[in-house]
């Protein structure tokens, strides 16, 4: 079966992905992780390229009463994690008086491509920032580990250092932004990264930083070379799904660039379903939203019940019909779903 033909898909996000193409099987890679570092830059370009121009600048945003909802953007440059300049874009609601809560966000792709000013994100942080009583969102430009512009790869754990560095200064400059709480929120290598920095916070006794994490739909297991007998029996999503939207050894060659030496397997901070009990013993509360029909699904749902089994407060939920991060790219197509999504993490928040 293909997400075009299954019938559990939403329709009306197989007609939005359909002009694009992104309803049809994704075409299989002829690279593996064996591949030389010039096969996985090449890769890397090309995955990078294609996002952009096949969503992240084509798909439509444009909504009935857009002109109703302002925010305003700031840019920042603050230093991220290892000293060089970082941006952060910082999205606050027109108007906005008194304190508001604050979010922290780190966007898609893998944590590998993907920049982050472009339209979609842009969209979704205004959303954010001016759904409900408002709310402060800090957009984060952490290095990918691909670096597009000097076609190199800067591994892990270099972005995830940014993300806590951005943290660090949003939480030592509450008072200046007009932020009360703060909370960290991504999707896929976004919410891979949502949950490791609170990982690395708690490790480094920073913990008490942020008040919760929200994930859509993460990439967190980097189990995309298993064999099929340990998908089957821990992970069966990416066997039932590759291809909807996502293919496995895509995702395989993503985990590569990420970690090109193979080091950091099982490492928690670099892929989060690695955690132990243990180790999230003590984090804030979290929320993981998965989509029905995305070879990531199981690896979100096994985090969940991971988190409730360390007695961590956290809540699972399942979005019906809808692969890979259709919610947060489809916003035009897609409203009720993205904006459901929406007010559910602005009510996350509010209960912190």
């Amino acid at each position: 079966m293909e997400l075009l033909t299954d019938p559990r898909a939403n329709q009306t996000m197989i007609a939005a992905l359909k002009p694009f193409g992104l309803a049809d099987k994704r075409v299989p890679v002829l690279l593996d992780r064996s591949c030389s570092e010039a096969e996985l830059l090449g890769f890397c370009k090309a995955a990078n390229d294609g996002y952009v121009d096949a969503m992240y600048e084509a798909l439509p945003t444009e909504l009935p009463g857009d002109e109703k909802r302002r925010s305003t953007v700031e840019v920042k440059t603050i230093k991220g994690g290892d000293g060089q300049d970082m941006k952060l874009y910082i999205f606050k609601p027109d108007g906005a008086k008194g304190e508001l809560p604050g979010l922290v966000y780190t966007h898609g792709g893998g944590m590998v491509v993907v920049p982050t000013d472009n339209k979609l994100h842009r969209a979704w942080c205004h959303d954010i920032a001016t759904s409900g009583d408002g709310m402060v969102v800090v957009m984060v430009d952490f290095r990918n580990a691909y670096d597009a512009q000097a076609h190199k790869l800067v591994p892990f754990p270099a972005g995830l250092n940014d993300c806590v560095a951005a943290v660090e200064w949003v939480a030592n400059h509450k008072s200046e932004l007009g932020i009360s709480k703060l909370v960290i929120q991504g999707e896929s290598g976004g919410g891979n990264l949502s949950i490791a920095t609170g990982l690395k916070l708690k490790q480094d006794g920073k913990g008490n930083l942020i008040d919760g994490v929200y994930a859509l739909c993460p990439f967190i297991s980097g189990a995309y070379s298993w064999s099929r007998e340990k998908l089957a029996a821990e992970l069966p999503s990416l066997l039932e799904f590759d291809g909807y939207f996502l293919s496995v050894p895509s995702m395989d060659l993503m985990v590569k660039a990420y970690d090109p030496e193979d080091k950091h397997r099982t490492n928690p901070l670099a892929w989060p379903y690695h955690a132990t009990e243990e180790d999230l013993e003590g984090s804030p509360p979290h929320t993981v939203v998965v989509d029905e029909l995305d070879p990531l699904r199981d690896e979100g749902l096994a985090f969940a019940r991971k988190l409730n089994r360390a007695g961590v407060p956290a809540v699972g939920k399942i979005n019906l019909g809808m692969t890979h991060g259709a919610p947060e790219l489809l916003r035009q197509s897609l409203p009720e779903i993205r904006f459901s999504t929406i007010s559910d993490l602005h009510g996350f928040v509010s209960r912190l």
